[in-house]
């Protein structure tokens, strides 16, 4: 009787440690996707406004090299 009362603590304990471990991997992943998405954001944004901005950049240039000629 008394093993299959330690057994059964045992197992008790090792499911409370394995739902801390679970929380844990939870916040590290949704902190690693958050990383990620923030990442390609902070990537991505300043190349969409460089695709409006370059044409613009470019007719100026090329309109003010034209008096030159």
């Amino acid at each position: 009787m008394i093993q299959e009362e330690e057994i059964i603590e045992l197992l008790r304990q090792n499911q409370e440690l394995l739902e801390k471990t679970y929380k844990s991997a939870e916040k590290t992943r949704k902190y690693f996707l958050y990383t990620a998405i923030i990442t390609v954001l902070a990537f991505l944004l300043p190349l969409i406004g460089l695709i409006f901005i370059i044409p613009s950049f470019i007719d100026t240039y090329t309109n003010s090299t034209k008096g030159l000629l």
